[in-house]
């Protein structure tokens, strides 16, 4: 089965233009996102290869862009929980200590590829984080002494504002390897994903349509409302980015009563009929039955008649964070069934289809008011998958590839 994702615990003061702070501590994924985890069978186990201590992984420069490229391994050693930086050689070094306020970190960039060329670095075993790349300007980090202070460019203060960059998160363990593109905080440069299993079999995902990155920005420009407000020009006139909804309720620039409406006519669906959610697709007999009380909370029960989860209705910012009222824990009942409404709610199902998830993505983003971030992405990708928001993984939707056995893995920027 599928489990939750994890990503590294982030506290951060956006509103005051402080970037993303990743403390050591591993908790539930927020906002932010990571690679999905997969239980393997105890069979399944026995059977594949072990994973490689140092896994290759090459990042293929396609862009047709001329500038230098740098890029970053950024990460938490799984066995240690220390958050560090990984050298081309794989090589795994805890960061210094840090300071209030927040001290320069050390330059870790590795040269990147210079357009259509490649290079190639190691990827070492238990370390889940970022591989970042930018273009023409080094990153900039802060170290605190309770964490590393990654670039958050939605934030006007964020030094990092005017580069062109973007990263893809990734886990590898003794399970094997999870790599995922990311927009679930912003989109800014096309790249693909792919890994070669021990047998040489390839899989790939996150290619977009041909001038699919242009094609995303004047979507989000042409939309009515305040999403044309979430694409950020630098002085020059280059579009860098468009940010995700949620970042933009933090700065300011978009709606946060955007969806209030339609979550109020979801929950009031429920008051006379039931919400059916079968969160685990491998177990369809698995059912929680949700209705919605006088008080407006839909409460949910399993198979025996007990409630076992109940949710207040959530604010736009909720939907759009999948948090808040709509927090997931890692655990087997509530958490599933909150990335399930948060999902629906995104895809503007919930409330129309009264058994959640659908997998029938003939049906997603149809109504006025919808996630049109996460669709105008789905729409502009060659095989429909990407990660539009916090749980695009439900349903199998996310741009992610993984394998048990990896032999190699790779990042390609794709042309824009």
């Amino acid at each position: 089965m599928r489990t939750g994702r994890r990503t590294l615990r982030r506290t951060a003061a956006v509103a005051a233009g402080v970037p993303v702070l990743l403390s050591a501590a591993p908790g539930h994924v927020s906002a932010s996102t990571a690679a999905v985890r997969t239980v393997e069978t105890a069979a399944a186990a026995e059977t594949r290869t072990a994973p490689p201590a140092l896994l290759p992984l090459t990042v293929t420069n396609r862009s047709g862009r001329g500038e230098q490229t740098y890029v970053y391994v950024l990460g938490t050693n799984l066995r240690t929980g220390r958050l560090g930086y990984v050298d081309a050689a794989g090589a795994f070094t805890p960061w210094p200590a840090g300071a209030n306020p927040p001290s320069p970190a050390p330059d870790v960039a590795i040269p990147g590829p210079a357009g259509g060329s490649t290079k190639s670095i190691k990827l070492p075993l238990d370390l889940s984080g970022r591989v970042y790349v930018s273009f023409g300007t080094k990153l900039k980090f802060f170290l605190t002494p309770d964490g590393l202070v990654q670039p958050a460019p939605w934030a006007a203060g964020d030094p990092n504002r005017d580069i062109l960059f973007d990263w893809t998160e990734f886990t590898y363990n003794g399970s094997g390897l999870w790599l995922n593109t990311s927009m679930v905080d912003m989109f800014s440069v096309p790249q693909a994903v792919e890994v070669t299993a021990g047998d040489g079999t390839r899989r790939r995902t996150g290619d977009l349509v041909p001038n699919g990155r242009e094609r995303i920005l004047d979507a989000m420009r042409n939309q009515p409302g305040d999403w044309a407000k979430l694409i950020h020009r630098r002085a020059d006139g280059t579009r860098l980015r468009v940010v995700s909804p949620h970042k933009g309720i933090d700065t300011g620039v978009f709606s946060p009563t955007y969806m209030d409406g339609y979550i109020r006519e979801a929950w009031a669906t429920y008051r006379n009929t039931t919400l059916t959610v079968v969160p685990f697709a491998d177990q369809p007999a698995r059912k929680f039955l949700g209705r919605t009380d006088a008080s407006g909370v839909l409460n949910f029960t399993d198979a025996s008649g007990n409630r076992v989860a109940s949710f207040a209705r959530p604010s736009t910012k909720d939907v759009f964070g999948c948090d808040g009222r709509l927090q997931a824990p890692n655990d087997p009942v509530v958490g599933p069934i909150a990335r399930t409404l948060c999902a629906g709610l995104h895809r503007s199902t919930l409330g129309y289809v009264h058994t959640q998830p659908t997998t029938d993505a003939s049906r997603f983003y149809k109504r006025t008011v919808t996630d049109h971030y996460s669709r105008k992405l789905h729409a502009h990708t060659v095989d429909g998958k990407a990660y539009g928001f916090a749980f695009d993984d439900v349903g199998n939707f996310e741009s992610l590839v993984h394998d048990g056995s990896p032999r190699s893995a790779g990042i390609t920027l794709t042309p824009f």
